[in-house]
């Protein structure tokens, strides 16, 4: 739960900074991450709890696109309360977070126990001392930065201890602190699988907790998760999670089921269900290019005229469809189909279609997926084996497959999706019956009847930012009037339509040449004069062949020079 409207902070989104998505991610708040490392327990959440911790931050400081964790803190208890990491921006820091889990991984996990009688008193200390750290690191931040749009702060303490006994400590030991630019405040219990079970209160006393919880005016969460490495991720990277919750993301608009014009409207929020892979510097090895076969295939060195070997994807599991959940399969499909490859002899051919028939029919039959896999084309430079990406392989009424790449374990977000436990209300059943009876049905769906005016769209775009051309070209030169001016200086001289130029030279053809003009004698300048010599002593000016004609054709006729006429000089050659 979050803190109530008199608490949260009243922060303008600027929605200059964000490059993706103009209204995502506008109001991530800070982080700070407060260990318990007290004995006996942390012999055993030590290893668990740092690996979590190293595995989550090098994919956090790795990804592109908004912001999704603007600061990070890390405190840790154990004889003393100290401060391992102030307030540090995560990405492109990986180094230096690296270096801090390092410091939290060699806190001994054996000796005195005396910081647990303490334990409450040095939690609320760390809590405080974050909130005051994030207060000066916001005043001394220029406005303008990440920072300046995230005046909020969550803290999550990670104990080992009873995890119901820790947050009446903290209700208690907080009840007269000043928690304005708290957002939340979360406790996440560290549990033993052997072990559960054994700090789970009676209803009334659960009752009677939230209600002096609520008298508190601090609201303080439990999250109660195994000590396992996959589990604790799943909690920090709730992190990367949109934490807005100022308004909601989407209108759902259905007709309305009276006479009424106005649709009814179900408000919903959106929640992303996994890391998009193009937010990871690794492409192409994540699968995340399926928007054509080049962009699938390997990528390998070479001419630019050699073929490219196919991938190889191997068949690791068989997978029931009515167990895959589309919210895991990202991406553009790609349908595959029997090879035609020319180089194949025909009966290789031959029997690789039977063997992709029999593939198809068994899966379909069977209603089946395979899950493939997908190994990198070559080792990492860094020493590392690679990234792998996996596929999953679905049948059709066809002669093909369709292939959707899934995500992987580390791309994973948590989503929480509760199963409603009692029927909807009748008269909201009614409601929503009579609205989507107005609505056609469809038994097959075909998106040919689909349009999204795209074509419009693109046309009226291009023709906006590009220049507008004539229908068509202007009429032949030869019809043109003398006086008419055609490029550059003015000129007389007639020309031939271009039509000509294709035809071929006979023994009695005539071609016509065209020379650079002369300066007229009558408007004879001193720039002009310096520049072109006079007319008697010119040299043999360049010929340019404009039209032929063939020897039965119709001879152009001669143009007619005109006295002071000196622009244009056309020649005929014999």
């Amino acid at each position: 739960m979050s803190m109530d409207n008199r608490k949260k902070p009243a922060s303008s989104s600027n929605s200059g900074n964000l490059v993706y998505w103009s209204s995502s991610f506008p109001r991530q708040p800070a982080r700070v991450l407060i260990v318990e490392a007290l004995p006996p327990w942390w012999s055993e959440t030590c290893t668990v709890l740092c690996d979590a911790l190293d595995n989550f931050l090098s994919l956090a400081c790795s990804l592109d696109g908004p912001c999704r964790i603007p600061l990070l803190s890390i405190y840790a208890i154990s004889r003393q309360q100290e401060c391992l990491l102030p307030f540090v921006q995560v990405r492109g820091n990986l180094a230096r977070l690296h270096s801090c889990v390092e410091e939290l991984r060699s806190i001994p996990g054996e000796g005195c126990i005396r910081g647990a009688t303490r334990g409450g008193e040095l939690l609320r200390q760390a809590v405080l001392d974050s909130l005051q750290q994030f207060k000066q690191y916001i005043r001394h931040t220029s406005t303008g930065n990440q920072a300046g749009n995230n005046t909020a702060v969550e803290v999550t303490v990670v104990t080992s201890q009873p995890g119901r006994a820790i947050v009446r400590k903290l209700e208690t030991g907080l009840r007269d602190a000043d928690l304005v630019s708290l957002k939340r405040l979360l406790v996440v219990q560290l549990y033993c699988a052997a072990d559960w079970g054994q700090d789970n209160p009676s209803p009334e006393s659960t009752q009677a907790e939230t209600e002096d919880c609520l008298m508190l005016g601090t609201e303080v969460d439990l999250q109660q998760v195994e000590n396992s490495v996959f589990t604790i991720e799943m909690v920090l990277k709730a992190w990367l999670q949109e934490q807005g919750g100022d308004r909601e993301h989407l209108h759902l608009l259905l007709p309305s089921p009276l006479d009424n014009p106005i649709p009814v409207c179900v408000k919903c929020d959106m929640q992303e269900r996994l890391i998009s892979p193009a937010l990871i510097p690794l492409n192409p090895n994540l699968g995340v290019k399926t928007e054509s076969v080049r962009d699938f295939l390997s990528v390998t060195k070479g001419s630019a005229n050699q073929s490219q070997p196919p991938r190889r994807l191997k068949a690791i599991k068989i997978l029931h469809a009515d167990g895959v959940c589309e919210s895991v399969l990202y991406g553009l499909p790609l349908v595959i189909r029997p090879t035609t490859c020319w180089q194949l002899d025909w009966d290789e051919m031959e029997t690789n279609h039977n063997l992709f028939h029999a593939l198809c029919h068994t899966l379909r039959s069977r209603d089946l997926f395979l899950l493939l896999q997908v190994e990198p084309a070559q080792r990492s430079t860094t020493g590392g084996s690679g990234v792998y990406s996996h596929y999953v392989l679905q049948p059709s009424q066809s002669l093909s497959l369709l292939l959707k790449p899934v995500v992987s374990r580390e791309l994973l977000l948590p989503c929480s999706l509760p199963v409603p436990t009692q029927e909807p209300a009748p008269e909201t059943m009614q409601t929503i019956q009579g609205c989507l009876t107005q609505l056609d049905e469809e038994f097959v769906f075909s998106p040919l009847s689909l349009s999204s005016n795209l074509y419009q769209h693109l046309r009226s775009r291009g023709l906006l930012s590009q220049p507008r051309y004539p229908y068509r070209l202007q009429p032949a030169a030869a019809h043109r009037d003398q006086s008419q001016p055609l490029e550059g200086p003015k000129t007389t001289g007639s020309r031939q339509p271009r039509q000509n130029q294709g035809r071929q030279l006979g023994t009695n053809s005539k071609v016509r040449a065209t020379v650079a003009p002369f300066p007229s004698s009558s408007s004879h300048s001193s720039s002009s004069s310096s520049m072109a010599p006079p007319p008697a002593k010119a040299s043999r000016p360049a010929l340019t062949l404009l039209s032929s004609s063939s020897g039965g054709g119709r001879r152009a006729p001669a143009p007619t020079r005109q006295d002071g006429d000196n622009d244009d000089v056309s020649m005929v050659i014999q």
